[in-house]
């Protein structure tokens, strides 16, 4: 068999977003991961699969709003190049508070009425809050609604995008681990490995994420609510099929051991605490993951020193708000194109070294996107 023009190592949610779209645009795919098809082992599986570019403003850089606001437009129009259907819901967000923290509710209102992107905020007061999400009732006086806002399901779209690569016939090597010593060959490889890759990226630094899953059918849920909170930030996602997601923590650690009974009693009751009828829900499943984060938790694009290498990196919290453009400015670079838009991925600095590769015209040629 020949020479693939790419071949990406890492089968998580970046990894094989870019194999999809690189063997849609044209090139020879050969994808690695050291798991199976399924993604069960990538933070992608544990994630809530939120697309929330206005309330990731609030404690992320600009950058992070602006890709994410970029990859919002992305979404459905990858979606609809599935095999199968995803769900996927854009009715955006309900920021909530307890009185206690209506300081924090205030410093969150500022941040996102700073930035010109963030104007379509809407404050909510008494029963605009029930009309706009009945299940909440009265129990908060005052909310942000921040519409437009999306979620997609995580694992239903792990699952949809491993059955378009079968359908391209992408060279898949499930199972396979790949070091830094028996890198594949290729025209290019792209690192995708997130904490596997701590080896060549010595800054790079593990985030704990806990995770439980719910069902409870009889909640109706018509948006994703956050809980504005000092120490316990928690969100509900409501899913198909009567399930919810709940999560908060960003824990400073690589430790993937199970959760622990403190940190679930803290998220459970965090969530109770902003919706009451979780108190007959029926936990399906708590999960952990560990994501990839930098020290300034911005993601990276750079090509390695002296070599094919291409690393894709520190996607901190932001997976799946990051994806699409991230995946999108990859292939231009591949190209020859890069738009330069996204200065935190340090894109110029990667087209220089692009220069120097061993066949730098035979990639552009292969990679005509």
């Amino acid at each position: 068999m020949s020479q693939p023009d790419v071949a990406i190592v890492g089968g998580g949610l970046i990894g094989r977003c870019l194999a999809w779209r690189a063997s849609r645009s044209g090139a020879r795919v050969a994808l690695y991961d050291s798991a199976d098809s399924q993604g069960m082992n990538s933070a992608a599986w544990a994630a809530a699969g939120m697309i929330a570019p206005t309330t990731e403003a609030v404690d992320a850089d600009a950058q992070i709003s602006s890709m994410g606001a970029n990859s919002l437009k992305l979404w459905p129009q990858w979606l609809a190049e599935l095999p199968i259907p995803v769900f996927y819901r854009d009715n955006g967000t309900l920021l909530l508070w307890h009185v206690e923290d209506t300081g924090e509710a205030a410093r969150t209102q500022n941040m996102l009425t700073s930035r010109q992107s963030q104007s379509s905020v809407r404050c909510l007061e008494g029963l605009q809050i029930a009309d706009v999400e009945p299940e909440l009732g009265t129990l908060f006086t005052r909310a942000l609604y921040v519409p437009g806002e999306a979620q997609v399901d995580n694992r239903n779209f792990l699952k949809a995008v491993g059955l378009a690569l079968e359908e391209a016939g992408v060279e898949s090597h499930w199972e396979t681990a790949i070091d830094d010593g028996n890198l594949p060959d290729a025209g290019i490889i792209v690192d995708c490995r997130g904490m596997g890759a701590k080896g060549d990226l010595r800054s790079l630094r593990g985030v704990r994420g806990e995770i439980v899953r719910l069902h409870a059918p009889e909640i109706q849920l018509n948006h994703m609510l956050r809980l504005l909170h000092p120490r316990y930030p928690v969100y509900i996602v409501p899913r198909a099929d009567g399930q919810l997601v709940v999560g908060a923590t960003a824990i400073e650690s690589d430790d993937r051991s199970p959760a622990s009974v403190r940190g679930i009693l803290e998220l459970l009751t965090s969530a109770y605490s902003l919706l009451p009828a979780l108190a007959e829900a029926r936990i399906l499943e708590f999960n952990t993951q560990v994501r990839p984060a930098l020290p300034n938790n911005l993601p990276t694009i750079q090509f390695g020193h002296g070599q094919n290498v291409l690393r894709i990196n520190g996607l901190y919290r932001h997976g799946f708000l990051l994806t699409p453009t991230i995946v999108e400015e990859v292939l231009d670079l591949l190209s020859g194109r890069s738009s330069g838009r996204w200065p935190c991925l340090d894109v110029n600095c990667s087209i220089a070294a692009f220069g120097s590769l061993n066949n730098p015209t035979e990639m552009q040629t292969c990679l005509s996107l």
